[in-house]
């Protein structure tokens, strides 16, 4: 099953958009113009994420940790729904 999730993607400022959580990836889309074109469809695959951690700046911000040494943050605004259909 696939869900949606209102968020914006933490790189040099912050930027609307929103995450696509599937069975096989989290992908953050936008169709800002002022985006590069690597975070206008940026795709997540689970496989490759090594770790999730969490902090709070006004709403929830998740850092994703990838196996190959990037990382990307995302301010998420429904945390705990976000976090129960990762896991499922």
């Amino acid at each position: 099953m696939t869900h949606f999730f209102l968020c914006s993607l933490i790189h040099y400022g912050v930027l609307g958009g929103g995450l696509i959580v599937d069975g096989d990836s989290v992908t953050y889309k936008t169709t800002k113009l002022t985006v590069e074109k690597k975070y206008k469809n940026l795709r997540l695959d689970r496989s490759e994420i090594d770790n999730i951690t969490w902090h709070w700046s006004v709403f929830p911000v998740a850092t994703f940790f990838m196996k190959n040494g990037e990382k990307y943050k995302f301010l998420i605004f429904n945390k705990w729904r976000f976090m129960k259909v990762y896991q499922e």
